[in-house]
């Protein structure tokens, strides 16, 4: 936490002490936070959908893959620039125009439906390519201003209190990661076809983009910001990676495993509730005397889940931190990551193997609510790549560390693309189990504790 922190709150470890923590944050933190959270809104709302928006405009699950692979190639060449410019110009203006070109980015996406296929020099172009157009865009600042966030918050936070300080910024920003599904899921609910009814998500998306970079831009103060050297271009970036702190390296490795694994079969998630099992939700509720029915079509019954996912994160985040501040980062982080690397597995079996004793779509509720564990080692993880960063390079060094493991996770959405859809989500989802559990055990093995944290 930040220092001359409440020595009270530093004690607590409850999901509300985080909140209250949040609030006594410095200026900075506290307005890069709400700008998390609007940005997390707009994403959470839209991008888990995405996949099923694809396959309604036409696209095949093989493209989906690709447009997961897409993504990593964003996710890879975005971050370590972005550090870069944080570094060099100061957080509030790269965050600016980063926010600008997300919300951007949510307007085409927008749009996609309305511009249709276009023939370009004899070529179809099909209304699903503009996803891919999109996410160039609508990318920026989830992935430009990761090392701005990391930079900002290690700027404001004790060495030995990282993890805390993450956890009450990442409580707040996951907030939106729960009412943003659940939002979705409620629009959604509107309409009966799909292609509309996402759309009214994705206009509220482009209003909440906009809505946090004028908040971020007008209230964030930049008289605080650390300032780096300028970019020097590749040589800048092969002399970061030879001089990365050696307690990354492991780290990175298993790490990399992980979302390797994880990288195979996110973009599927959605479409193993909605078109693998076609599990939605049929219920009668019962208060005060009357009776109400609940029809959720699966791709609502989608948003609940992500919403279960997130509140399960939610309440296990902040204990999880301060339990790292007694047992060490590492124990926590491990964890984390045997519960990525085991939940593909328990997403596609589960529901076969319970169905019978348990209704479908209580089977689905369990296995989200499981998935939720695994952001438990989420705050101890960021404090444990930025922390052995030094002072005024923070952005940098976060940006490297995502730049190795993004570059080399870029071909996993293609691969388990391939799989789903050439041989089978069963063996795609199998594959990426055994993957996520070698990365796992390579960190148990061979992962480094924070010095702070020892």
């Amino acid at each position: 936490m930040t220092a001359g922190g409440n020595p009270t709150d530093a004690e607590s470890s409850g999901p509300l002490d985080a909140f209250r923590r949040f609030f006594a944050l410095e200026r900075d933190v506290l307005v890069l936070s709400v700008a998390m959270f609007a940005f997390s809104l707009g994403f959470q709302m839209t991008n888990r959908f995405l996949p099923e928006y694809m396959v309604a405009l036409g696209a095949s699950g093989f493209a989906v893959g690709l447009f997961g692979t897409f993504g990593n190639v964003i996710s890879a060449v975005y971050p370590y620039p972005g550090g870069a410019v944080s570094d060099r110009l100061g957080s509030r203006y790269a965050l600016t125009l980063f926010g600008l070109l997300s919300t951007l980015g949510f307007g085409v996406w927008l749009v996609a439906p309305t511009l249709g296929a276009v023939d370009v020099a004899g070529v179809v172009v099909e209304p699903w390519v503009w996803i891919f157009v999109g996410l160039v865009l609508a990318q920026a600042w989830k992935s430009f201003g990761l090392g701005a966030t990391f930079a900002v918050v290690k700027q404001a936070t004790d060495p030995s209190r990282l993890a805390a300080g993450f956890a009450s910024t990442e409580t707040f920003r996951r907030t939106a990661f729960l009412v943003g599904p659940v939002l979705a899921a409620v629009l959604i609910g509107f309409r009966t076809e799909f292609t509309a009814s996402f759309r009214l998500v994705l206009a509220v998306g482009v209003a909440v983009g906009a809505l946090g970079t004028l908040v971020q831009h007008v209230l964030y103060d930049a008289s605080g910001d650390s300032f780096g050297d300028s970019f020097a271009g590749v040589e800048e970036i092969r002399r970061d990676l030879r001089e990365m702190p050696a307690p990354l390296r492991p780290l990175l490795v298993g790490d990399t495993l992980v979302r390797f694994a994880n990288g195979m079969v996110y973009v599927f998630f959605v479409l193993v509730v909605t078109q693998f099992f076609q599990v939605g939700l049929e219920t009668t509720v019962a208060l005060g005397g009357f009776s109400y029915d609940v029809s959720l079509s699966p791709q609502a019954f989608f948003g609940y889940l992500l919403g279960v996912e997130m509140l399960v994160a939610l309440l296990i985040m902040v204990p999880a931190s301060k339990l790292s501040e007694r047992v060490g980062l590492k124990p926590v982080v491990a964890v984390g990551f045997a519960v990525y690397a085991v939940f593909p597995v328990v997403l596609i079996y589960a529901p076969a193997l319970a169905g019978s004793v348990l209704p479908l779509s209580a089977v689905m509720v369990a296995v989200f609510a499981f998935s939720g564990l695994r952001f438990a080692g989420l705050p101890s993880h960021k404090a444990l790549i930025v922390g052995p960063a030094e002072s005024g390079s923070g952005g940098r060094v976060t940006g490297t560390y995502y730049l190795l493991r993004n570059t080399v996770v870029i071909p996993s959405a293609a691969v388990g693309g391939y799989l789903w859809d050439f041989v089978s989500p069963e063996v795609a989802f199998t594959v990426a189990a055994v993957i996520g559990l070698v990365g796992t055990g390579y960190f148990l093995a061979f992962g480094k504790e924070f010095e702070a944290y020892a």
